[in-house]
């Protein structure tokens, strides 16, 4: 499917050209009726193509016009995960002043349950952004951080015992910072500790890839 995209990308296949029919992919591709249902769908997905039922598939309209996409398997090295934990601080940090400045109860106590969830601390962040009052910011930082951010590479450079329970700790004592901000409704306060808090993780990974570089 990687060559129908190019086609498409590259003009070769005009905007509602039709697709060849699933037995026509199979017997050139060599692949089961399942593989070509995938390889469509993720073409739907990248808005390169659209589906008529009974009709069969055709390039998009509008396949110029692609919309974001971040590939989870083009992140081969810690720099690439350090431009996704930039865009996620940029994001974050707005989330969590508008957290302060809109909170309520309701919103408050997702963030009071997982102020201590160090097993998880995706999930800390998430229901901040939900607390944020704006959907957009939880459906773009999942999509960041569920999809994207290697789950293992949370703690990437922790190593020893001692350096994650200091790492642990640390984690905890950032997070209280961050929901006592949002509690008291100081969005300057919690967009400051918010941003300390996610520039030291950056600074961990970019401590990491100093260490991957060759020696010369």
């Amino acid at each position: 499917m990687a060559r129908i995209a190019g086609e498409i990308r590259s003009g070769r296949l005009a905007p509602g050209a039709r697709l060849p029919t699933e037995q026509e992919l199979m017997a050139a591709m060599g692949v089961s009726r399942t593989v070509v249902r995938e390889a469509v769908a993720a073409l739907r997905a990248e808005g390169l193509v659209t589906t008529r039922q009974g009709s069969g598939a055709f390039v998009a309209a509008d396949a110029s016009r692609v919309p974001f996409r971040i590939d989870p398997d083009g992140l081969s090295s810690i720099g690439d995960v350090l431009e996704v934990m930039e865009l996620r601080l940029a994001i974050e940090v707005e989330a969590a002043a508008l957290a302060a400045e809109r909170i309520t109860p309701e919103r408050l106590t997702p963030i009071a349950r997982g102020e201590g969830a160090v097993n998880e601390d995706f999930a800390f962040h998430r229901v901040i952004a939900e607390a944020s009052g704006n959907p957009r910011f939880a459906e773009l930082l999942e999509y960041l951080g569920r999809h994207v951010i290697p789950r293992q590479s949370i703690r990437v450079a922790v190593s020893t015992p001692q350096e994650q329970r200091h790492y642990l700790m640390r984690i905890q004592k950032e997070h209280a910072r961050i929901h006592e901000a949002i509690r008291d409704g100081h969005s300057a306060e919690a967009r400051k500790a918010m941003r300390t808090h996610l520039t030291r993780s950056l600074q961990r990974y970019r401590r990491l890839a100093e260490r991957q570089l060759p020696a010369g």
